[in-house]
């Protein structure tokens, strides 16, 4: 089994960004979901309430990203260090982050993207940020802005397997491309849903080693079309047919990143395409 592709999306929400190779962090890939768009009262805007996230493509880079959109001129903006730290939810129903706010430009921006007031804010510190629920034995909480835990793997076969569904079906949707799950590393040469048998295990991918925490229950967000914004029904309507396990419709794998002894240093972790695949135990 090998890595096929990796993807990270420095604003949350946002359109994705193709990598090569990223660093494993202790709350994930790097550059991976460290900002977020927030409402007038500090919660979290993503695909959910504003589809036309799609078009917005942001860049990170060290110190700070650039953001894209139809019609609108390139921002580019650095982390924010000084000012006062404020507090944002992700959700209303998760406990607050400290971040700092990006500034009145880029909400200027976010404004004109979006038809609403929005503020951009960065996570500088993800220690404090923690997955929220009990994370295996020597296996880190820490998580950037993502819905549950660091990142999320899925598997070309069980791609393949479910689109052959859709065809099987007669549905008019398919078939779906990956990017329409929004993995952060996707895997080839694995068995069809191979993937549901790594949970509770180790699993070491290139330089790093993750926990395979629990399978992905699905939400509106996989039925968006993540180039155009377009909204079907699939994949959940076949996933409510195919794969509804404990009332959960399942695609892909939720990991956390492993703190081991005898595993390398932040520094020394990264993943790369081509990356040789292993489930440990």
């Amino acid at each position: 089994m090998r890595v096929a592709s990796i993807h990270t999306y420095p604003v949350k929400g946002c359109h994705r960004m193709d990598r090569d190779t990223a660093r494993v962090e202790p709350w994930g890939l790097d550059g991976d979901r460290r900002w977020l768009i927030v409402n007038e009262d500090g919660v979290g805007l993503t695909q959910r309430q504003h589809r036309e996230l799609v078009t917005m493509r942001a860049v990170s880079r060290p110190g700070g990203l650039t953001l894209e959109a139809p019609g609108l001129a390139p921002l580019d903006l650095a982390e924010p260090t000084g000012g006062e730290a404020i507090q944002v939810r992700v959700f209303r129903s998760r406990p607050p982050s400290r971040v700092r706010a990006a500034g009145p430009e880029a909400d200027d921006w976010l404004r004109r993207l979006l038809g609403r007031p929005a503020r951009l804010v960065w996570l500088g510190d993800p220690a404090g940020n923690l997955v929220p629920w009990t994370v295996a034995a020597g296996t880190g909480a820490e998580v950037s802005f993502a819905d549950g835990t660091p990142l999320l793997l899925a598997n070309t076969a069980s791609l393949d397997a479910f689109n052959h569904w859709l065809l099987e079906s007669g549905s008019t949707e398919g078939p779906l491309p990956m990017a329409q799950f929004r993995p952060n590393l996707v895997i080839s040469g694995a068995a069809p849903w191979a993937e549901g048998g790594w949970v509770g295990r180790r699993i070491r991918i290139g330089g790093a080693v993750f926990h395979g925490a629990a399978e992905c229950g699905r939400c509106l967000v996989s039925t968006i079309d993540q180039e155009t914004g377009g909204r079907g029904r699939e994949p959940l309507r076949t996933l409510a047919v195919r794969r509804n396990i404990g009332r959960k419709l399942l695609f892909g794998l939720q990991l956390t990143v492993r703190a081991d002894p005898g595993v390398p240093s932040p520094d020394g972790r990264t993943v790369s395409v081509g990356d040789t695949v292993e489930v440990l135990d």
